[in-house]
């Protein structure tokens, strides 16, 4: 079964063969590297730019412009706040343009704790992002979905922002990708060996062996999905903390809780529909991503809520989020209180449920 990375790399290999994009690049993109996390390894269009993030950013919207369908890494999502000003020129293109003018760039860069990062690799960058208009931002939370989010990034004509929770990334998924080698143990190794680039020995010739069998696999931009399906409270999440809501979800069936678990997937647009559909069922709701507290996109989904939702809900809505401080901590103790985890996940749940208004 694929870790994230890996479907994220073999959803570029089917970019390049058959979506146009002709350049993926950025600091260590290339070879010998192949991407810090390895999720651009052995890919034919990728090439390493110099450590100047404005560059990075600046080359893609020139590439974009020139009708080159591109993908540019930030190598930490901490580094890409010098950009702001460029991501909000991209952004602008198509609005400004009247449609005349398309941008068809995915900026790509991972986020969030998980990984002992400390104060310059742990940040999140899901909040900032969506305070900038233009742009589709996608945040998967498994490697079926990162396939087919990226997918439908690269289809794009406009520019589309891929965050990727470098703590999940190299966690196998649940479900196949299509086309990668049968799930067994022999077939994980297999996957390994022919798109892994070995670790030891001579690797200057070294070339992967895509699987055969890669699909335009695709899942739709601002869509959610429902993980788990409950009765008694509504939970949203995306990214790192979706796995720790789920496994919340799961223990508290043990106690006569029935939680629904919501996916979001798309960060903008995302799918109103699906949560308030959920919320009119269970009339309770719990927000969950470990991005600061303040201003966080979990608090705008909770305004809409109470604005929308007021007169149903039973209980008060809740977000879960990162303590509003300026870094997460190098120390296990210090990054895990820092962010949310699977206990104050839990604990916020019960809350609400046992509450009544």
């Amino acid at each position: 079964m694929a870790h994230m990375a890996q479907a994220i790399r073999m959803a570029l290999h089917y970019g390049e063969k058959n979506l146009g994009v002709k350049d993926i690049f950025g600091e260590d993109v290339g070879a010998p590297l192949g991407g810090v996390f390895t999720a651009t390894q052995g890919l034919e269009t990728t090439w390493n730019s110099p450590l100047d993030e404005r560059g990075i950013i600046g080359a893609a919207m020139g590439l974009a412009f020139s009708g080159d369908r591109c993908v540019a890494e930030i190598q930490f999502c901490d580094y890409i706040y010098n950009t702001i000003d460029l991501l909000k020129l991209i952004g602008n293109q198509c609005w400004a343009s009247n449609g005349d003018w398309n941008m068809p760039v995915t900026v790509m860069t991972p986020v969030g704790s998980g990984i002992r990062g400390s104060i310059y690799h742990s940040h999140s960058f899901d909040a900032t992002m969506t305070h900038i208009p233009g742009w589709k931002i996608v945040m998967p939370s498994n490697p079926l979905d990162a396939y087919g989010l990226m997918i439908a990034c690269l289809k794009d004509p406009n520019p589309t922002m891929f965050l990727k929770p470098k703590a999940l990334l190299r966690v196998e998924g649940a479900e196949a990708i299509p086309g990668e080698p049968d799930l067994t143990p022999e077939g994980k190794k297999l996957l390994r060996d022919l798109i892994d680039k070995p670790v030891v020995g001579d690797t200057s010739n070294w070339k992967p062996r895509w699987p055969k069998g890669l699909t335009d696999y695709t899942v739709e931009i601002g869509k959610g999905k429902i993980v788990r399906e409950g009765e008694h409270v509504t939970v949203v999440s995306y990214g790192r903390t979706l796995p720790l809501c789920a496994q919340a979800a799961d223990a508290l069936l043990t106690e006569g809780v029935s939680v629904e678990v919501i996916d979001l997937r798309t960060l903008w647009p995302y799918d109103w529909e699906m949560i308030s559909n959920s919320i009119r069922k269970t009339h309770r709701a719990v927000f969950v991503n470990e991005d600061t507290e303040v201003t966080n996109f979990g608090e705008h989904l909770l305004r809409r809520t109470v604005e929308e939702h007021f007169y149903d809900l039973e209980a008060r809505p809740r977000l879960v989020a990162g303590v509003f401080t300026p870094g997460v901590g190098l120390a296990d103790g210090l990054e895990m209180a820092s962010v949310p985890q699977l206990g104050s996940i839990t604990q916020a749940i019960r809350e609400v449920v046992s509450e009544r208004a």
